[in-house]
């Protein structure tokens, strides 16, 4: 099993909103970063687990944690002229954009928030903690998960 953290504005999807859909699942579409593409279509997995991190809000942090529900499938978004992440360079006979769908597994008790991650020094190596990453999928290693699950 892989781990994976997950950014997304809550004003836009939040955890809540996840929990809310139908199944508890949903696709994760709109991703436009080559880097963070091809760890959803070339490393993802079903059921690799995923913490759900809300971004661009008051208190930034890992709210919730999912699974990935089913492994990557062309985005229609890039497809969709009508929609806010239409990439008329995207094809649909050789797609450049992949998504995964994440299904809800749990709310946390309270937000662990980017300041307090920041403090760990158990957590120097979290990519999410790097200088300059600005993905919005990024690799967590199980050590990590564990410790982060430890301080919910």
């Amino acid at each position: 099993m892989n781990y994976w953290l997950m950014k997304s504005e809550p004003e836009a999807f939040s955890i809540d909103d996840l929990h809310n859909r139908p199944q508890q699942t949903e696709h994760w579409d709109g991703v436009r970063n080559y880097q963070a593409r091809n760890m959803m279509r070339d490393e993802m997995k079903i059921g690799d687990r995923v913490f759900f991190y809300h971004s661009n809000c008051d208190e930034p942090g890992i709210i919730g944690i999912a699974e990935v529900a089913r492994e990557s499938y062309p985005d229609f978004t890039a497809f969709d002229p009508e929609d806010k992440h239409f990439d008329p360079k995207s094809n649909p006979d050789k797609p450049t954009w992949f998504m995964v769908d994440v299904k809800f597994v749990k709310k946390l008790s309270r937000t662990i928030s980017l300041r307090e991650l920041k403090l760990k020094d158990e957590l120097a190596d979290l990519a999410l903690l790097r200088r300059g990453n600005r993905l919005s999928i990024m690799p967590v290693t199980a050590p990590q998960w564990d410790f982060i699950l430890g301080l919910e």
